[in-house]
């Protein structure tokens, strides 16, 4: 993480812009404002963020349509919102949001959870977890120091979600970022690619870990 991330605060309230904005500055950010949907999404073509802090609620665009922007220039977007229901979280999530904080909310808790965010989004080459070895720059894997033989798929897929640790990814945003490719699999198809994966990486597979309702997210942490 740089010493002052780059960040995109998108509120329309004026009020919760101007506390977001100064509290963030204030914990050493660099930010920027945008206050409508329209406003942020030519904000991320222009120019490069590390973070988005974003209100769901917005006039011009949806909060959802940003959020979709945000997440395929994979930049860590925290959602800042009124809405607390369940429902809302879980979409947030299943679209690519790394937090959700209801309002009301304290300050010092979203600057925690931005710096979090932050850290576990920093590329990193070499994993090691039980056994398992990842390399994300040179695309191969190891167990017990034998080589691993995986599909392309299998590779993209374990790449971008040890990209990303904790974080909960939807089976159609694997679908659709995950692998670069003319012909993605099917939202179908990601439960058989990452079926083989764990078969593949035997007991470090459970690291990979299902989140009901949503996908999948990596966690090396607690791969048993």
């Amino acid at each position: 993480m740089s010493a002052r991330p780059r960040l995109l605060v998108v509120e329309d309230d004026a009020s919760v812009a101007r506390s977001v904005v100064r509290g963030l500055r204030d914990a050493g950010f660099d930010v920027d404002l945008s206050v409508d949907g329209a406003h942020a999404i030519e904000t991320l073509r222009r120019e490069r963020f590390e973070a988005v802090v974003l209100d769901l609620g917005l006039p011009t665009v949806s909060g959802d349509e940003v959020l979709r922007h945000a997440v395929e220039r994979e930049l860590v977007v925290v959602v800042l919102t009124a809405a607390s229901d369940l429902p809302t979280r879980l979409t947030s999530f299943a679209a690519g949001a790394a937090d959700f904080v209801s309002k009301p909310f304290f300050m010092e808790e979203l600057v925690a959870r931005l710096r979090t965010r932050l850290r576990s989004n920093e590329p990193r080459d070499l994993l090691a977890w039980d056994g398992v070895t990842l390399s994300i720059a040179e695309r191969w894997v190891t167990r017990g120091g034998e080589r691993l033989s995986l599909t392309k798929n299998e590779i993209d897929l374990l790449v971008h979600l040890a990209r990303r640790p904790g974080r909960a990814f939807s089976r159609r945003t694997l679908a659709e970022h995950a692998i670069p490719s003319d012909e993605a699999p099917s939202e179908r198809t990601i439960d058989s690619h990452i079926a083989h994966l764990r078969r593949k990486l035997g007991s470090a597979g459970g690291a990979i870990k299902t989140v009901w309702g949503i996908g999948y997210r990596f966690d090396p942490g607690s791969s048993r």
